[in-house]
């Protein structure tokens, strides 16, 4: 199984919908609930490729942007490939 890390607010409805997919899906993920941390989301956004929307997903340390990617993901039946690490 692929790693998976989501930068979220907690009270961020687009965070909460990108959970709730990946929970839907049983993915067990790493979240860094970065409310009002401003240096954790300019590190965020480094890694995000300057991105710094909420939420910021990686899988396997590959930046795949925020809940609109992740559900266009799954919608292309791409996301289990890449949770399963076979990106």
């Amino acid at each position: 199984m692929a790693k998976v890390e989501i930068y979220t607010w907690q009270s961020c409805p687009f965070c909460l919908r990108a959970k709730a997919l990946l929970d839907r899906k049983g993915v067990s993920y790493q979240e860094h609930a970065i409310d009002g941390d401003q240096d954790a989301r300019a590190a965020m956004a480094n890694r995000a490729g300057g991105s710094n929307t909420l939420p910021q997903i990686f899988i396997d340390d590959l930046s795949i942007g925020g809940c609109d990617e992740l559900h266009a993901l799954e919608g292309a039946q791409k996301l289990d490939g890449l949770l399963q690490g076979k990106g």
